[in-house]
Order: C-alpha cells, then sequence, then structure tokens
C-alpha cells in the first residue's frame, strides 16, 4: 500500500492517524469565531484544520423552484441551497488569514474546493494537500483539475457506489494524481451507528491500494476511535466551540472537550494497538511472582514422601514451576519441610 505525505508528515499503515479538525460552517460568519476555533483546534491536538472553498454562486443557482428547496430527511429541510450556503460559507478573503493563523501555530490548513475558481485559488494560498467532498465525488472535471495541482488529495466517499469511486480514482490518476487517501463517509447528518459500516475502511485500502480513513458525521468519539482500531489512517470530524452556538452543522459537531477527548483516545488506541508481541513487557515482570508454584501445604517431615496431601499448586510463584507437580510426586524431603515453604529441587533426595 502507498503511502502520502503531508507536509513532511507521513500518513499510512503504521504512522499515527491524520487528525483533520473540520471547521465548515462553524465560525457562523464571525472572523473571531474562526480564528477561535483554530487555537481550539490546536489545543485539542489536532494535526490539520480544513474549511471549505466556496460562494453560494459557484455551488449552485439563485433559484427556489422545487429543484432547489431542501427536501425532507436533513437538518436544512425546507431552505434553498443558495440560501444555505449563504450562511454556511467561509468567506475567501479570510481564508489566507486564517491560514496564516493555522501555518504559525503548527497546523496543517487546507481546504475543500467546489469549482475551478476555488482551486486557482487555493493554488494561490499554496495550500498542502485538497479535499473532495462526498457530493462532489462525480464532478469528474474538478477531480480531475485539482489532480493537475499535484497536491496530495483526500477524498470522501460518501454515496458512492464502488464503480463511482473507482471512476473518480481513475479519473485522479488519469489527470496525473498520485497521492490519494480516501475516506469512508456515510452522508447522513448525524449518521446513525448503524450506517457506519467501518470494515468497509479496510477493504477499500485493499481495493484501490491507498491509505484509507474516515469522515465522520455520527455522535460522540466511539465510532473514529473503533475505526482507528480497524486500521484508518485519517479521522476527519467537525467541531465547533458549543453547539450551543448553533449553525448549519452545529448539530453533528465536537465541541471542544469531545474533540480533545476525541483525539486523547485515538493516541491512546494507537499506543494499545501497537505490534505483534509475545516479550513480557517491564510492567509484567514484577507481576510474575504472583503466578503459582508448588508449596508444602502442610508440615512434611525429613524422609516422609510428598504427594498431594501435603504439596499443593499455590500463589505466589517462588517455588518449582508447577509443570514438576507430577514429577516430584513421591520423591522424599531431605529435611523437615514447614507448611507454607516453597519446594525447590535442593529439598528433595
Amino acid at each position: 500500500m502507498s503511502q502520502v505525505i503531508i507536509n513532511n508528515r507521513t500518513i499510512g499503515t503504521g504512522h499515527p492517524t491524520y487528525i483533520i479538525a473540520e471547521m465548515s460552517a462553524n465560525h457562523n460568519q464571525n472572523f473571531d469565531a474562526a480564528v477561535e476555533l483554530i487555537n481550539i483546534a490546536k489545543e485539542c491536538g489536532v494535526d490539520a484544520i480544513k474549511i471549505q472553498t466556496y460562494t453560494p454562486d459557484t455551488i449552485t443557482l439563485d433559484c427556489d423552484n422545487e429543484f432547489f428547496k431542501i427536501g425532507k430527511g436533513t437538518i436544512w429541510e425546507g431552505q434553498t441551497l443558495h440560501s444555505l450556503y449563504g450562511k454556511a460559507y467561509t468567506p475567501w478573503e479570510w481564508q489566507p488569514k486564517l491560514k496564516k493563523i493555522a501555518d504559525d501555530l503548527g497546523l496543517d490548513f487546507f481546504s475543500t474546493p467546489f469549482d475551478d475558481s476555488a482551486v486557482d485559488f487555493l493554488e494561490e494560498m499554496d495550500v498542502p494537500v485538497y479535499k473532495i467532498a462526498s457530493f462532489e465525488l462525480v464532478d469528474i472535471p474538478l477531480i480531475k483539475k485539482v489532480a493537475a495541482t499535484g497536491k496530495p488529495v483526500i477524498m470522501s466517499t460518501g454515496m458512492g457506489t464502488l464503480s463511482e469511486i473507482d471512476e473518480a480514482v481513475s479519473a485522479f490518476r488519469q489527470a496525473g494524481g498520485t497521492d490519494l487517501i480516501l475516506l469512508k463517509c456515510t452522508s447522513a447528518y448525524p449518521a446513525p451507528p448503524e450506517s457506519m459500516n467501518l470494515h468497509t475502511i479496510m477493504n477499500m485500502q485493499e481495493t484501490f491500494g491507498v491509505p484509507c480513513g474516515l469522515s465522520d458525521h455520527s455522535l460522540g468519539i466511539e465510532i473514529p476511535i473503533t475505526a482507528v482500531a480497524l486500521g484508518a489512517c485519517v479521522i476527519e470530524k467537525h467541531f465547533i466551540k458549543s453547539r450551543a452556538d448553533g449553525g448549519p452543522d452545529s448539530s453533528f459537531s465536537l465541541e471542544a472537550e469531545e474533540l480533545k477527548a476525541m483525539v486523547v483516545s485515538i493516541r491512546n488506541a494507537e499506543k494499545a494497538l501497537g505490534k505483534v508481541q509475545y516479550q513480557i513487557t517491564e510492567k509484567e515482570k514484577a507481576g510474575r511472582v504472583f503466578r503459582k508454584s508448588i508449596f508444602a501445604c502442610k508440615d512434611i517431615l525429613k524422609g516422609e514422601s510428598l504427594s498431594a496431601d501435603n504439596i499443593k499448586c499455590v500463589r505466589p510463584g517462588y517455588g518449582l514451576h508447577t509443570r514438576h507437580f507430577e514429577e516430584i510426586m513421591g520423591k522424599k524431603a531431605l529435611n523437615d519441610i514447614r507448611l507454607g515453604t516453597p519446594i525447590s529441587w535442593d529439598k528433595l533426595s
């Protein structure tokens, strides 16, 4: 499987999970709030912060007929697309300033473009990596445009069939793209646990030969931690200072303390996964004394034969190994052996 380098950071199996905090619309059109979110992301220990680059007019039409109204089944029901994106977009004049702030904090800063003009704008900003959103998985011209930049690309696959994912990956490669990461995604907001199908992550990795991860819209933090345990190389999660602040994405975003808990839990999960090892750890060595061994369970007189009546396998482990229990049956005591004495070879004839 290939590996991908983003800002000198290697992403792939055997390397630390690349954790992306998605700001999305959670700044609620307030620049200071956006800056605060970047600082929160840094404090929480993520690797990167992501935004989205579009305007209502670059992503849809200002039209209110039935085709452009959001129907039932989402948290945005009844709004027009143009109206929703007018509330959700990140002003373009902010974006170079936000990138500078993130860069100074040591965070990777990048974005999801939604049309050619956004790609050109982000190239001027020199973002280190691009994101293709799940809904743009079928925008083949956009995928080719992004691939032609030569930058690494992280591609979400929500709603995508296997053939659609294959078409998008092929288009990326045909346009000269080489460094690709795929993210399993369930495009429901929020996504229920039973819809996640996390085993798809490793199958996708085997199928396409690229690092894979999870773009997660579920509530809570247990699902991304589980994904890491299954082999996910990247985790992307929406976050907000407080869900009480409201906004288009607030209901499925982690609050600051939850994001921090997720990062800590992922790092602990990575430590726990470790490697294949059967050796005794340093912490275990001290506990070996509490294993069972052979002890006198009664007073044994000199010359008396050992039997199941006067010896027993008990904790702690100062006596002979229990594998010798049958072997020493019938052997005689060289001297008196008091109850509670560990049995050793030098005590036996």
